[in-house]
């Protein structure tokens, strides 16, 4: 029953918008009460929580993808930033209405937007620690500073109100800052 709620409510969320849907609204949608609802999520946020992970699992196994599809370094940091920004433009292209749960979540710091960044953070941590290894990059500054670095740089690009602001430059972002960042990174 809890999947049959997250999938009518993301249906529902999809063509209503999530700040227009009520909880009532939902379970009269699915055909069930209010109070059922409560059973399994303790809020709508709960609910939006579920939808979000979900979303951005999904980004995250592209991410993961298409970093792992090589193994030198430099090329895994330019397929990270590539493949975050497409496919975050791409979830929030076609998912009009769940753009407002993602505009929630990252404002609000949701858990499934803390856990994703985290995700994000480690993943630019192995990048560098591996291109250290094999001498792509330098090793002189901090580990913390470098990631932390790149980490600011690329958040824009996840961040749904910034990355909405920003769609004219989601062509050539990816390359350009990938390319200045490793340019940084040169031993």
């Amino acid at each position: 029953m809890r999947d049959q709620i997250v999938a009518a409510a993301q249906t529902h969320f999809r063509h209503h918008g999530y700040d227009k849907t009520t909880v009532s609204e939902l379970a009269k949608a699915i055909g069930i009460s209010k109070a059922y609802i409560y059973k399994f999520f303790a809020s709508k946020q709960a609910i939006g929580e579920v939808i979000c992970s979900d979303c951005l699992e999904e980004i995250d196994r592209e991410i993961s993808a298409a970093v792992a599809s090589t193994d030198h370094p430099p090329e895994q940091i330019r397929r990270l930033f590539q493949a975050l920004v497409t496919s975050s433009v791409r979830l929030f292209s076609e998912a009009r209405n769940l753009y407002e749960i993602a505009v929630a979540a990252a404002s609000d710091n949701w858990p499934p937007v803390v856990l994703y960044e985290k995700r994000v953070r480690a993943l630019i941590e192995d990048i560098v620690v591996a291109g250290r290894q094999r001498g792509d990059f330098e090793r002189k500054t901090p580990l913390d500073e470098v990631c932390a670095s790149i980490y600011l740089i690329i958040r824009p690009y996840m961040h749904p109100v910034i990355l909405k602001q920003n769609l004219d430059q989601v062509g050539s972002a990816p390359g350009l800052l990938s390319s200045h960042i490793l340019r940084s990174l040169a031993p």
